[in-house]
């Protein structure tokens, strides 16, 4: 067995520093100070929306600082464990030092959400491909990696629609997912997925090819100033919520369609028992679906000289998940490579997610 040496341990104490500054803590305590300030005055909950972004605020940049806090004194512990190290240490001293590595790749992952919406919540949209059942049973099992993925990070999500599929599965689905960088950290998720196995629903148990597209978009209030839409170019209808979709799905006529009508989108919600809180939701989401245009049409801008540019749609196929006649997973824009997607449809992404932040 290789022992740890003490420059290896070194190393992970100088990459702690390097992203402690990358991420700016030091800023970030000033920041922490002045809301917990604000937090304490009588007047804070006077406007409730502002109030709990603010205790928001400051339990995320704590636990920014805690963790990177920690990792530095665990990093000093072994330390000094290597100082007096003996036989019966070193494999004490290797896990501990693979479990910090590992930890310290992802908080390092952090410092390359920098883009302007990276830290926000997100809506994740999953539509089936062509091919009925089998596409549908497909879009059922990455709503359940995702969600599965989802719960892992403890962050939480609400279904604002859903269509299931006339035999199983699932036609579309639309959920909010609420966690720090839930946007970042997904929004190359989007695209197409393509699944093959031996079909569970061929008596010739024959070899199927799937698809579904999966389309991810930021939340934000922002997104109010950043994105004006007139009314004339909305075209609005109350719809029932049809199909077998469990309790919480609204049977009334609260359900609403709404159509963009330049580009042809098209957003459902029936979340909300209120018709007017399921167009306020509605819209919510047809923003933020013309920012990820507006969004692409700059990044093609800037990638157009470099010739390398492909629209993040249903024709851009990001992941291959091969049951049959071998195991892979295959993610084409990085290359990786995992040999166990049951792990991988069980919801466990983050090496799939973290090298992609690395090459965006």
């Amino acid at each position: 067995m290789n022992s740890i040496s003490k420059r290896e341990i070194e190393e992970l104490s100088q990459k702690v520093s390097d992203i402690t500054k990358s991420l700016d803590i030091d800023s970030k305590k000033d920041i922490l100070k002045s809301l917990e300030e604000e937090s304490r005055k009588e007047n804070l909950w006077e406007d409730n929306k502002h109030a709990q972004e603010v205790m928001t605020q400051i339990s995320d940049i704590s636990q920014e600082i805690n963790n990177i806090t920690k990792l530095q004194q665990d990093i000093n512990s072994l330390l000094s464990l290597t100082e007096d190290m003996d036989k019966e240490d070193e494999e004490l001293i290797k896990q501990e030092y693979e479990r910090l590595e590992k930890e310290i790749s992802q908080f390092e992952s952090l410092k390359f959400l920098s883009g302007k919406y990276d830290s926000c919540n997100t809506t994740m949209s999953i539509h089936s491909g062509q091919g009925g059942t089998e596409a549908n049973d497909w879009a059922e099992m990455l709503f359940r990696m995702y969600t599965m993925y989802i719960e892992s990070k403890g962050w939480k999500y609400t279904v604002t629609n859903i269509l299931k599929g006339q035999e199983v599965g699932i036609s579309t689905v639309t959920l909010d997912i609420y966690g720090k960088y839930a946007y970042g950290i997904l929004k190359r998720e989007h695209g197409t997925h393509r699944l093959i196995r031996l079909s569970p629903f061929n008596a010739q148990n024959l070899r199927q090819t799937s698809f579904a597209g999966v389309e991810v978009i930021p939340i934000l209030d922002d997104l109010e100033k950043d994105i004006e839409i007139p009314e004339t170019d909305i075209e609005f209808k109350a719809t029932k919520s049809g199909g077998p979709g469990g309790q919480n799905v609204n049977k009334t006529s609260s359900a609403v369609q709404i159509t963009h009508i330049p580009t042809g989108i098209t957003v459902h919600c029936s979340q909300e028992r209120s018709q007017l809180q399921n167009r306020d939701k509605a819209m919510q989401i047809l923003k933020g679906k013309l920012w990820k245009i507006l969004e692409e049409n700059r990044i093609k801008e800037i990638t157009d000289i470099k010739g390398d540019y492909k629209v993040a749609g249903w024709g851009n196929q990001i992941r291959n998940y091969i049951l049959h006649p071998y195991k892979l997973v295959k993610d084409l824009r990085t290359g990786i490579e995992l040999s166990n997607p049951e792990s991988v449809l069980d919801g466990n992404l983050d090496e799939l997610l973290e090298a992609q932040l690395r090459i965006q």
